[in-house]
């Protein structure tokens, strides 16, 4: 079992008089992933300007420091549990490693919260939510959904395979008792609550942007900008068939695609498609990624489901106009159609294609658009969405 502190110094900023301490549960720190964002900008949130004592509990990584930056503030322990092993295991063979490992994470987890004895104890929903509120601590159990319901757990519809599917069945019942029990179900937008109707125990809080509005974007260079990792969710299959339509029409324009993941599928695509790569680009993921939308002026989102969409309020807040696919089911919680963006009907990709060019034409249009999202964005300020935990914390506590 790995501890260390990171070393990036912040300056502490205590705002409140009530001070408690958390514990976050998560898979891991080291990867570039939305949730790994976001539970770096919350937790120094937590810790820099709240003053709350924070430890976060992951079991992926050992021996791998934290992506994001974190406050020196904040401990992190690595149980050093390597349950993307896993990933690489025939179903089988899968199961029963699972298992094993789900006992000694029990195990280690339990140890791990009776010694920090917490107030408040936050999980991502991930392995731990089959036994998290069964530990007796004394801290209040919180869940922290970052996908829709319907791929939570993406089993494949139309499994043949008998055992698959009763395992399937059992999973979604079992989830669903285990989330009853929490304290408090966080969910990220609207819809997401409207997923739920058999829990009674839920609250939307949506994710914070990670960085402060400042400057924005001039929105004068010839560049679209996608980011998402390389995978089937986020479409960027789809992203390529968009641009087919639009390179023909706007020859002065690019299209640049950062994210991690292999790239090789999309770049056979592209030959199958006939794009033409000295005007779209596959690149693997960006550490500053607020650079990138400073120095471009269309963003397009082509993802066939979303949980919320960090990317999505992070151009906005840099001033750059949307384009996005009314997805399952982020998008429509945070883009008002032909307001700060556009929500095209998924997956119209020939629809996606004449907005990205309406704003291509028109830079009157951009701008107008890109100062609506600006504004719009402001309320995912990351003062203004820790203020709601806060407030959540507060809630929990008194009736503890």
């Amino acid at each position: 079992m790995q501890v260390f502190v990171p070393l990036s110094p912040k300056v502490v900023k205590v705002c409140n008089n009530r001070s408690y301490k958390i514990v976050i549960c998560a898979p891991s720190l080291y990867s570039i992933g939305g949730v790994e964002r976001v539970v770096s900008v919350k937790a120094n949130y937590f810790a820099d300007v709240l003053g709350f004592n924070v430890t976060i509990i992951v079991t992926e990584g050992i021996g791998r420091i934290s992506y994001f930056p974190l406050s020196e503030r904040i401990k992190v322990i690595n149980l050093g549990l390597n349950f993307e092993e896993l990933w690489h295991q025939s179903f089988y063979k899968k199961v029963l490693l699972y298992i094993k490992k789900q006992r000694l994470y029990k195990k280690l987890l339990t140890s791990e919260l009776m010694r920090i004895h917490p107030d408040i104890t936050i999980s991502v929903l991930r392995r731990e939510i089959n036994f998290i509120t069964e530990i007796k601590d004394g801290s209040k159990k919180v869940g922290e959904l970052h996908v829709n319901r319907k791929n939570y757990r993406n089993f494949r519809e139309g499994e043949s395979n008998v055992l698959k599917h009763l395992f399937a069945k059992f999973w979604a019942w079992n989830l669903l008792c285990h989330l009853r029990k929490l304290d408090k179900m966080v969910v990220l937008t609207d819809c997401a609550l409207d997923d739920w109707p058999e829990l009674n125990n839920m609250i939307k809080i949506p994710d914070p942007l990670p960085f402060r509005l400042g400057e924005k974007s001039c929105l004068a260079q010839n560049r679209v900008i996608s980011i998402g990792r390389y995978d089937y969710d986020k479409g960027n299959d789809l992203l390529l068939q968009v641009w087919t339509y639009v390179e023909k029409l706007m020859l002065e324009w690019q299209l640049d695609i950062y994210g991690d993941g292999c790239r090789e599928p999309y770049q056979i695509l592209m030959e199958q498609l006939g794009v033409d790569s000295s005007r779209c680009h596959l690149f693997g993921p960006v550490s500053d990624v607020k650079q990138e939308y400073l120095k471009s002026s269309v963003f397009v989102l082509p993802s066939r489901f979303e949980g919320f969409g960090l990317v999505l309020i992070e151009a906005m807040a840099c001033g750059v106009p949307v384009v996005s696919f009314d997805c399952e089911n982020g998008p429509r919680s945070i883009i008002t159609d032909g307001f700060d963006g556009f929500l095209i009907s998924p997956f119209d990709v020939k629809a996606f294609a004449e907005k990205v060019i309406l704003l291509m034409k028109n830079e009157n249009l951009r701008r107008e658009m890109g100062e609506n999202a600006r504004r719009s964005a402001a309320k995912y300020d990351i003062d203004i969405v820790g203020q709601q935990w806060k407030q959540l914390f507060d809630e929990l506590m008194e009736n503890r």
